[in-house]
């Protein structure tokens, strides 16, 4: 079948799948075809779960993690101590640290890490949010648990050269993490390990 046979609606499908990340060209054509598959009432309730996310969906005005409710269940829970903040890249980090259970601190998402090639410098990343809640003095520890590649690594040097002015202890997670890895496919007793002996940054 060719793309001029392909009826439009199927096209625009399969472009908008193709622009997921990690959706290659076939992948989108097959998921594509699949709704055409599904019930009206399975389509719809995929589409209205897209819709809702969008509407929703929120940052944390203290942490920048996603949430339906300002703030995150993470900072507006009393147990949770306020003195660790454990930094990640993207909000869904947080679910693989808190999988592991050796973490009782609060987060901060920075959405990014640092990639000149690809246009993320500073100022694409909430670190200014990051010093602002370490300028109020109750933070004692902030851990880097940026991905253990190129980026996450000069991520976490350059936020150690920012916040250590401050006199806060600045760690990055232990070595136990595979270089070139992503933190979302570590498995729990390593990253457990890494959480419990991350170093000091110098």
């Amino acid at each position: 079948m060719t793309a001029q046979s392909t009826p439009e609606p199927i096209t625009r499908l399969i472009e908008a799948f193709n622009r997921l990340p990690g959706v290659g060209p076939k992948s989108a054509q097959r998921l594509a075809y699949h709704m055409l598959r599904v019930s009206s009432a399975e389509a719809e309730g995929l589409a209205t779960a897209i819709i809702n996310v969008k509407r929703r969906i929120r940052f944390c005005s203290v942490c920048l993690n996603i949430t339906e409710h300002d703030p995150c269940g993470f900072c507006s829970d009393s147990r949770r101590d306020p003195a660790v903040l454990c930094v990640v890249e993207q909000a869904l980090d947080i679910l693989v640290v808190e999988r592991t259970g050796a973490f009782r601190g609060r987060y901060h998402v920075m959405h990014g890490a640092l990639n000149p090639i690809a246009g993320i410098g500073p100022d694409q990343l909430h670190l200014r949010e990051l010093s602002r809640r370490v300028e109020t003095g109750e933070v004692r520890e902030v851990i880097m648990a940026t991905n253990p590649n190129l980026e996450g690594e000069a991520t976490a040097m350059y936020v150690h050269r920012l916040l250590a002015p401050m006199g806060v202890r600045v760690t990055r997670l232990a070595r136990g993490l595979p270089s070139g890895a992503d933190l979302e496919y570590t498995d729990d007793v390593t990253l457990a390990r890494a959480l419990e002996g991350r170093q000091e940054l110098t």
